[in-house]
């Protein structure tokens, strides 16, 4: 995904979502998953309030951006969220997360390719 200027963040993000939530909607559809109806109810019911959705809403309104400008900044919010799961109670440690790259970091094979980040890889500009 890519935008040329003068493409403002907040279209971005609007686009995105509207693209993502049809596909979530889809593959929730498709997939044989139990808890289908739990999920597609879920998204109704969120629709219901939003004048601007038809069926499902996925996302909630706006969003909080973060520049990932600097390293530090970059590996907090990736443990943020590796972190996620745990602090849901989910998982015990972020690795065994299945839909995480955490194991990957953790040096084992996660279910998608990952590319690992490593410190020290943002150059400093003088």
């Amino acid at each position: 995904m890519s935008a040329k200027h003068p493409v403002r963040l907040p279209d971005i993000i609007r686009d995105f979502k509207k693209h993502t939530n049809k596909q979530i909607i889809k593959l929730i559809k498709e997939e044989n998953e139990s808890r289908r109806d739990w999920m597609l109810y879920r998204f109704q019911y969120n629709a219901r309030f939003d004048d601007r959705i038809q069926n499902y809403k996925v996302w909630r309104d706006g969003y909080h951006s973060i520049e990932c400008d600097r390293e530090d900044i970059l590996f907090q919010k990736l443990d943020y969220i590796h972190d996620n799961p745990v602090r849901a109670e989910i998982v015990s440690y972020p690795e065994h997360y299945i839909y995480s790259s955490a194991i990957n970091y953790a040096g084992e094979r996660g279910l998608l390719e990952v590319t690992l980040l490593e410190r020290g890889f943002i150059s400093v500009k003088a």
